[in-house]
């Protein structure tokens, strides 16, 4: 797992249920569209990716249909699984020692 994708999957997990569009994962992930979209497309074809266009008339939106993307149920559950063992994998659980203090708030990956 590379660090981009953990990062989509730590950032559609904090809502699993919710829909998120591009440049709302781009925000959370910190992660540019180049980077980002190929992330989506891998997920969206191991099945862990649901994404839907947004059913709207762009010219009284005034932009353009978003296309949204959320985990679908097996994808809830794998990533939530690779993330644990990804976790697992780091020593200290991820936790990095900064001289006998420790960082506050989630991991920011």
């Amino acid at each position: 797992m590379t660090i981009p994708v953990a990062k989509v999957l730590a950032a559609l997990l904090t809502e699993p249920e919710e829909q998120r569009y591009g440049l709302d994962l781009m925000r959370l992930t910190g992660l540019p569209s180049g980077t980002l979209y190929p992330v989506l497309h891998r997920l969206q074809g191991a099945g862990w990716l649901a994404a839907d266009w947004e059913a709207i008339d762009p010219v009284a939106a005034g932009r353009p249909a978003r296309r949204y993307y959320r985990l679908t149920a097996v994808g809830v559950t794998q990533a939530r699984q690779a993330l644990a063992d990804l976790r697992a994998a780091i020593p200290d659980g991820g936790r990095r020692s900064w001289g006998g203090a420790e960082p506050t708030g989630a991991p920011s990956w």
